[in-house]
């Protein structure tokens, strides 16, 4: 195989580039690009013709400003003594038309010095035609400039490229700018952004670099600041787009973001705003770059309605003297032959709307003028000479004389102490540009404004912005101000001044709008976030009850602590209400009081008995255990304030210990007064004296005392073993701290109230005993009655306190002490205090002793009957109370590693056949060293292999390309840009050096097309330079979407995916296994960097996952990075790594996860390195097992294997670069120069080694995929070449149907039939290209299965593809994949475990969406999914399940039939019911003996109806409240109660008017009481309860209610009373009869015997307004159906209290004791004393 030397040096001039330009000789020249037109337009590409070149349209006075200072800059350097003495310094300035192709072929025209296409001369000598160029003011264009002409350390200094990419100094390592990085720009936008609080913003970029750069910048700074998120982000099209232009406005006008952030360039902008203006978009806040603040040709009329109020970052503005006399000097005659292209006569032109000699056609006849170049610029008005905002100009100036002072530090060297070798200095006349280099690196020198300008390591400049504002003027133009500045700080923070008043805002209200998705959550609220939309876009959620959040757009609502709560607008915790029975309150007020008037009483009587205690009354009965007495209710009273005020240890362990041993003192007095009693009467029996010998005064204290030490006794156990103690209990209520005492031990509890309950009913039973003994011995009545009240209250008390929370339980116990306290009081002394102070006659031992016979032991076992029953009835009671240029030097030659092959057509071919290169480091005090090649790469060989055997195979077919040889020329790009790059030009140029061009040459160009190159990046920068000239390109591995751009890339085409599709893929992957939190890692390329920019894009789309990092991996090798980021793999959560880089990057980076032995990760390859052979090694496979890989797509090539055994080296090839020999030496471990030997110690190859009996890569042959892309790459270059010399003359598809010729062969003819070429491989498969020169897309999903003997075999489980319907299709094998974990099973890698049904997702602040917590639903709410953003409130009527993921219906609660406390209530009142009827029947029976006749026998059965009505109306308080139920129960317990209460109330006036008529003169009394006037009363007085029924149901009738407020996870159903007032006159009418009942049967229970039913009576009442008494507290604070509960106890308890009292007696005389059922048995008197 030859070396290059056979490729003739001959070639054809392919065209003239027609340029717009200014040039002026001098001894240095200085090239310069600028933007003097601000749009082309690209003609129709059909490549059936020659390609025109783009037409320049629409003058930019503001460039052309920009490319005269430039001249001034140099003009006043020429004229400077100081600055570059004896050197004239000249320039040649060219507009880039604000196209790439133009300006990139500017930027080849200033560095050949010919608008030509470059070709080289060996021969030419002299300077290089400029030294240094001043531009591009486009990112792109100085990307693709400074990617060929660094190769040569040609300086560039532009003013105006902003991109962030161009600070790579290894990329681009003769970059300079005046001007600061974009990623300085975007991070001051932030600031803007936050100061302003603008969260939801629009981002529009060009569809170059500096757009793309500036969107994946923003994005991931945004997202790092959260400072906000981007509403859409769109990408603004080049070239003249209508449609495209009208829906980016579309999305801006339907979108709720109000500020629009713009990084774009000027023919951009207008057509953006002239669909802005056609839509009449207005409202929102625009945010301009650097690009467009400055352009006075947006500041029209027109545009200022839209644009007023816009904030922009505009370069640092600065003043040039001078600049503005020299541009009133432009004229056209300082240029002689002016040519149609000159910047100033185009100036002239469009100033002064005129045409030179001679005019274009028509213009004349358009009455067009004639320009004459007498004009005068003074007189027209143009932004040329405004000179009071220089920003872009000022850049221009600082870069000019940059070069300038560069060039006079160069050349003010001194011979001998030069910076160069053998410290020699550089000259004009030899200059190497590198030598430039080194001094401009080092320039420092300060304006005359004032600015230093410096470059840093990066060749950036010091970063500064001002801050501008457009003013809308009145006279309808805009003027821009500036309103702050943002600069870098010394702590590298950017720091933002605005002056906020100085600001115009275009709105209404003259403030700065709002513009977020949605409205700050204020205090009390916290986010949700909407699902499938960015993190600005939520709900506020206001927090739940005590919980708070304190800050706006709070994440999430904090729990207060514990004796806090939240306020009512859940800003803040506020202490919880305390509520205990205090001092302040009413309700405890009243009972201090009360309880200070019983102390207070207690004391005036024992002051009374005291004073009094010589007299019988107070002698009699023990006065000594009276005055104990007195002593004892005294503490009692005084024990209930230990109840009041909030509780302390000392009070919660006292208050039950004191009223205990109170109540036990007292009743034990009143038990051994009984026992005294009863002893006296016994011993007033014949032969009873000796009983009082154990009831002396001694026995008497002794019982007491002893009695009273059982009580104090309980009380120390209970207070020592679990003592009583204060508490806190929340329960009752969130909002509010209930103080109370927790019993401690409630069997200590019960055993002190059990103690005191025995004691009082053993004085109950022995008084009750006692209570008919002689008068003189009557204290037993009172003592009896005082039991009663004491028993009655306390039963009363175990329902009320056990149902009333909280205070109120306090109440009730003070309620029932003082109740209790009052009735002994009353009941015991106040009989002897009437006596003692208003009747004091009754005061005499004769009065005392007198006495009368009664017979009572009848009334005893009658009592004792009654007792029994009331017991009963207790114990009922308890039991119902119990719940993301032409003379040139020949600079250097390329060194490349190489291959070629001679041929009628040559195809070039770039490989990656090393995978990395040593760069040495540059200094510039030398000349720059090419990189060195490292890491042969044998895959990448065959690759190279791939294409030669596919032309050889070619070149044996004779149905393809007959009578045509195809050769190839194959370069390794060794993984380096610079050298990738180099040969591409040398393909392109035919020989290994720097292009020039020559005017006379003629044949073949010496490539016709180019396969290749792998890495996107350098496509990229490849394809910049050979679209301008339509040379193929066929990639088979370049995946970038961007270059699918067919107007930057005209002939790019690639047999692989774009990585759009493949992002896609990796993403589908994603969600199938679940996987949420995964890294990223990607190259430092394009390559790395639009996948990045893609994969954050996609994820934010879909919101399939979260990226844990993105890190970048370094192109070379740099450990402590690597380090860095294998540190960041092992420390994160994310299990998943996915990693888009080439071999080289993969296999450094995998070193290091093996030096840190970073085990249990997932990787998920791109296709770069998911078939890599270099990385299957048993060193790595334990890391790298299991990994999941996108290949391309596999294919079979027949004839490989044996072509590649046929390899061999050729003797005459060149052996330091040839590559078959670097493939030898590498594969055998030999060297055939023997100088390397002594060096690397290796055996000396011979050329006859075996390469069957080696171990190689090379021969494996059983998984082509790269290999397979190549060789469809070449056979459609092949088939497009012979369907164009298949062309029948006359037929062709070109200008007047012609045909190509090889001879003649136009590229741009090529790529005519490669756009349409279509065949099937021998595999299969269909090779054709899209429109953008894509492959049809179409992967498969590799595995790397770790076999048992450590190696490594790479199985195909899967597929992905692009159908036509169902979009990208995944197709996965899942029970084929190997996974490198103990569990045989995929790894779950989420930041935060998924969420269950039942919870809540919080964000976790600060982090990704994907990283969340898990808060369980509030009682009441639910979540019936996984992840679930929000819980839901269940519906009214439904509540949470305890897992709190679906909603059930609430509980019910009402007092039910079928519940035990429902049957026995029932059953009560049904046997209550039952007895009456057979009293009623027992009457009826026995309706005409004297028991049943006497005191009006009418009334008696009437009684007994209402009885029975009471017991069955209890039955309407059970079961579920209706409508009727809750109107009825009460009318009719209202109604019967009083029916009959009023029954009663007519007896006992009977009893009253018979006792009076059977005195003298006392018969009229009787006439009012006749049976007319008693049915009479009992109709009327029922009649008024009906009355009040009615108006109540008739106003305010009861209604039934669904109550949640007593728990909120249960509906109880209650009856509302409608009106409280209404039932307060019901009860309080019963009440009312009730008491007057009573009294008069009170007054009337001593009258003779046979009027003795007022006893009956009197004792009836007595229950009854005691039950009902102790139910207003109980009713009251009973919640739901205990309410209900209290009230049915309360009827039955007191219509059985009646039925007993009343018909006990007479049935147990009817039924038991017939003899004394007679007249005379009634009739009969015993003698008494008057």
């Amino acid at each position: 195989m030859g070396g290059s030397s056979f490729i003739s040096s001959s070639c054809k001039l392919l065209r003239r580039f027609y340029l717009n330009g200014l040039h002026k000789p001098g001894d240095v020249i200085l090239g310069g690009l600028f933007e003097v037109h601000y749009s082309s337009v690209f003609p129709e590409q059909t490549f059936t013709s020659a390609p025109h070149q783009p037409i320049c349209q629409g003058f930019d006075t503001l460039g052309f400003r920009h490319a005269m200072t430039m001249a001034f800059a140099v003009d006043e350097i020429n004229e400077n003594s100081s600055l570059l003495p004896n050197v004239t310094l000249g320039y040649s300035l060219y507009d880039n038309c604000a196209t790439l192709s133009i300006g990139f072929s500017a930027a080849l025209s200033m560095a050949s010095g010919q608008e030509e296409r470059f070709v080289v001369q060996e021969n030419c000598s002299g300077t290089p035609p400029v030294v240094g160029i001043v531009g591009d003011p486009f990112s792109t264009f100085s990307i693709a400039a400074s990617n060929v002409l660094g190769l040569y350390k040609l300086p560039m200094v532009s003013y105006f490229a902003t991109c962030s990419c161009l600070s790579d100094r290894q990329r681009f390592p003769s970059f300079f700018r005046t001007i600061p990085s974009d990623t300085f720009q975007v991070r001051s936008m932030i600031q803007i952004l936050k100061h302003f609080g603008w969260t939801w913003t629009g981002l529009l970029v060009s569809d170059d670099d500096y757009g793309l750069h500036v969107s994946r910048s923003f994005q991931t700074d945004l997202t790092r600041s959260g400072g906000g998120c981007l509403a859409y982000t769109e990408i603004l099209p080049w070239g003249d787009n209508p449609s495209e232009y009208k829906r980016i406005v579309d999305v801006m006008k339907k979108s709720t973001a109000r500020v629009v952030i713009v990084f774009a360039h000027q023919m951009h902008m207008i057509q953006l705003m002239e669909q802005v203006v056609k839509q009449n978009v207005t409202g929102l806040q625009w945010i301009a770059s650097e690009a467009l603040t400055l352009l006075e040709r947006l500041q029209i009329p027109t545009f200022a309605p839209f644009l007023g109020g816009t904030l922009g970052i505009a370069v640092r503005r600065g003043e040039i003297p001078g600049l503005r006399e020299f541009l009133l000097r432009i004229h056209p005659k300082q240029y002689n032959n002016i040519s149609e292209k000159n910047m100033i006569k185009l100036f002239w032109e469009h100033t002064f709307q005129c045409k030179f000699s001679p005019p274009t056609a028509g213009w004349v006849e358009d009455a067009g003028a004639q320009c004459t170049g007498k004009e005068d610029l003074s007189n027209v008005k143009t932004d040329l000479l405004d000179v009071s905002e220089l920003r872009p100009e000022y850049n221009i100036y600082k870069a000019v004389y940059a070069l300038a002072y560069a060039l006079n530090d160069m050349l003010s060297c001194s011979p001998g102490q030069g910076p160069f070798s053998g410290n020699s200095c550089a000259s004009l006349q030899t200059l190497e540009l590198w030598q430039l280099m080194y001094y401009l690196e080092k320039v420092n020198f300060t304006t005359q404004f004032g600015d230093q300008v410096t470059f840093d390591e990066n060749g950036d400049a010091l970063p500064i912005y001002d801050v501008m504002n457009w003013i809308w003027q009145p006279n309808g133009r805009i003027t821009v101000h500036s309103v702050g500045e943002v600069k870098r700080s010394t702590s590298k923070e950017e720091e933002l001044k605005i002056d906020e008043y100085k600001i115009f805002w275009n709105f209404e209200s003259k403030k700065p709008p709002t513009s977020v998705c949605s409205d700050s959550c204020q205090p009390g609220t916290h986010m949700v976030r909407r699902r499938g939309e960015p993190l600005c876009c939520f709900y506020c959620v206001a927090c739940s009850e005590g919980k708070v959040s304190n800050e706006t757009d709070s994440l999430e609502c904090f729990s207060c602590p514990e004796d806090f709560w939240s306020s009512p607008q859940r800003d803040q915790c506020v202490p919880k209400k305390t509520e205990f029975l205090s001092y302040q309150e009413p309700l405890g007020i009243c009972l201090t009081v009360t309880s200070l008037l019983g102390t207070f009483i207690s004391a005036v009587v024992l002051g009374i008995f005291t004073y009094h205690r010589g007299t019988p009354i107070v002698r009699a009965n023990n006065a000594e255990l009276s005055f104990l007495l007195l002593v004892s209710l005294k503490l009692c009273f005084l024990c209930s304030l230990l109840f009041i005020g909030r509780p302390r240890l000392w009070t919660c362990q006292l208050r039950h210990a004191a009223f205990g041993i109170s109540f036990v003192l007292c009743v034990s007095c009143i038990l051994v007064k009984t026992m005294v009693v009863l002893a006296v009467f016994k011993a007033s029996e014949p032969g009873g004296g000796a009983y009082l010998k154990w009831f002396g005064a001694v026995q008497q204290r002794g019982t007491v005392f002893a009695l009273t030490c059982i009580q104090a006794a309980i009380c120390t156990a209970w207070i020592v073993t679990m003592s009583p103690a204060p508490h806190k209990n929340t329960h009752y209520h969130n909002d509010k701290i209930v103080y109370e005492c927790v019993v401690g031990s409630i069997i200590g509890f019960s055993a002190l109230l059990g103690y005191i309950s025995i004691l009082a009913i053993l004085s109950f039973v022995l008084a009750f005993l006692a209570r008919n003994l002689p008068d003189n011995f009557n204290e037993a009545k009172l003592i009896t009655f005082s039991m009663l009240i004491f028993c009655s209250v306390w039963v009363a008390f175990v329902p009320a306190y056990i149902n009333s929370p909280g205070k109120y339980a306090d109440a009730v116990e003070v309620f029932a002490i003082l109740a209790s306290s009052f009735g002994l009081l009353v009941a015991l002394y106040g009989p002897k205090c009437y006596i003692i102070l208003l009747r004091p006659e009754r005061n005499t031992k004769k009065a005392i002793m007198g006495h009368r016979t009664t017979k009572w032991y009848l009334r005893r076992r009658v009592m004792e009957a009654l007792f029994h029953r009331c017991l009963l009835l207790t114990l009922l009671f308890i039991y119902v109370a119990s719940s993301i240029a032409s003379p040139c030097s020949l600079q250097k030659r390329f060194h490349l590693n190489e291959m070629h092959k001679p041929g009628g057509v040559v195809l070039g071919g770039l490989f990656e056949v090393h995978y990395t290169s040593l760069f040495p480091e540059i200094t510039y005090s030398s000349e720059p060293e090419q990189p060195t090649c490292e890491g042969f790469d044998t895959l990448g060989f065959r690759d190279a292999m791939t294409m030669a055997f596919a032309i050889e195979e070619i070149n044996k077919n004779p149905n393809l390309l007959p009578n045509v040889t195809l050769g190839y020329s194959l370069y390794d790009n060794c993984g380096a840009l610079v050298i990738g790059f180099s040969g591409a030009l040398s393909l392109a140029t035919g020989q290994e050096e720097r292009f020039s061009l020559q005017e006379n040459c003629s044949g073949a160009p010496p490539i016709l097309a180019i396969v290749g190159d792998s890495y996107s990046t350098f496509s990229i920068a490849i394809a910049n330079v050979l679209g301008l000239f339509k040379i193929p390109i066929v990639s088979y591995f370049a995946t970038c979407s961007c270059l699918s751009d067919r107007q930057q890339f005209p002939s790019f085409f690639r047999t692989i995916p774009s990585d759009a599709f493949q992002v896609n893929a990796v993403i589908q992957i994603l969600k199938h296994f679940g996987w949420t939190w995964v890294g990223l890692l990607v190259t430092n390329d394009d390559y790395g960097f639009y996948v990045a920019q893609a994969f954050q894009s996609a994820l934010s789309k879909n919101g399939g996952a979260c990226l844990a990092y993105v890190e970048v991996l370094p192109w070379d090798s740099k450990p402590v990075e690597l380090k860095r980021i294998v540190t960041l793999i092992k420390i994160s959560k994310a299990r998943v790594v996915i990693v888009f880089a080439h071999e080289i990057h993969t296999f450094r980076l995998i070193e290091e996860v093996v030096e840190q032995n970073v085990t249990g990760r997932q990787w998920i390859a791109s296709e770069a390195w998911a078939s890599a052979a270099v990385l299957q090694i048993p060193r790595f496979i334990p890391y790298l097992g299991g990994t999941l890989g996108i290949a391309i797509r596999r294919g079979e090539i027949p004839g490989l294997r044996d072509y590649l055994l046929k390899i061999h080296p050729d003797e005459n090839d060149n052996y330091e670069t040839n590559l078959v020999r670097q493939f030898w030496e590498h594969t055998f471990q030999c060297k055939f120069n023997p100088a390397d030997l002594e060096e690397d110690r290796k055996p000396v190859c011979t050329g006859d080694e075996d390469i069957e009996q080696v171990e190689t890569e090379l021969l494996d042959v059983s998984n082509l995929r790269p290999e397979y892309n190549v060789y469809k790459a070449v056979y459609a270059l092949a088939y497009a070449l012979d369907e164009m010399l298949q062309c029948e003359p006359g037929k062709g598809p070109f200008v007047e149907q012609t045909c190509a010729a090889l001879q003649s062969l136009e590229p741009w003819q090529l790529l005519h039939y490669l756009q349409k070429v279509n065949f099937t491989t021998p595999f299969g498969d269909e090779v054709s290209f899209d429109e953008n020169g894509d492959a049809l897309p179409i992967y498969d999903v590799m595995n790397w299965m770790w076999l048992p003997d450590g190696g490594t075999e790479i199985q195909n489980v899967g597929e992905v593809k692009k159908s036509a319907f169902r979009g990208e299709e995944l197709i996965l094998y899942e029970n084929k994949i190997f996974w490198n974990f103990e569990s045989k099973q995929p790894p779950q890698s989420v930041c935060s475990e998924n969420c269950p049904p039942g919870t809540r997702m919080a964000r976790k602040k600060g982090q990704p969406v994907c990283c969340f917590d898990c808060i369980p639903c509030s009682d009441g709410k639910i979540s019936n999914e996984s992840n679930a953003r929000e819980c839901f409130s269940c519906p009214e009527d439904f509540w949470s399940s305890p897992q709190r993921d679906h909603c059930l219906p609430k509980e019910t609660e009402f007092l039910s039939y079928h519940e035990p406390l429902g049957i026995c209530l029932t059953t009560t009142s049904l046997l209550g019911t039952f007895i009456c009827a057979v009293v009623l029947g027992i009457f009826i029976y026995h309706r005409g003996t004297p028991v049943v006749r006497a005191n009006n026998s009418e009334l008696s059965f009437l009684l007994l109806v209402s009885l029975k009505l009471c017991f069955l109306c209890s039955l309407l308080f059970i079961g579920q409240p209706r409508l009727w139920t809750c109107q009825l129960r009460h009318a009719a317990f209202g109604i019967s109660f009083v029916l009959c209460v009023s029954c009663i109330l007519v007896k006992t006036m009977v009893v009253l008017a018979v006792f009076k008529a059977s005195k003298p003169g006392g018969g009229a009394s009787l006439k009012w009481f006749g049976p007319t006037q008693q049915r009479g009363t009992v109709f009327a007085l029922t009649c008024v309860q009906a009355a009040v029924c009615t108006v109540w149901i008739v106003s305010a009738s009861p209604m039934p209610q669904k109550n949640t407020q007593y728990h909120n996870n249960k509906i109880v159903y209650e009856c509302d009373v409608g009106s409280v007032f209404g039932f307060a006159v019901l009860l309080s009418y019963i009440g009312l009869l009730a008491f007057i009942s009573f009294m008069l049967a009170f007054l009337a229970r001593n009258l003779p015997d046979n009027f003795n039913e007022a006893k009956f009576i009197t004792f009836s009442m007595l229950i009854f307004c005691a039950v009902w008494v102790a139910f207003v507290p109980a009713y009251i604070n009973s919640p739901g159906k205990y309410a209900d509960a209290v009230e049915v106890f309360a009827i039955l308890a007191s219509s059985f209290g009646l039925l007993v009292a009343l018909f006990g007696p007479k049935c147990y005389v009817i039924l038991l004791k017939p003899e004394r059922n007679t007249k005379k048995a009634i009739m009969g008197r015993a003698t008494t004393k008057s």
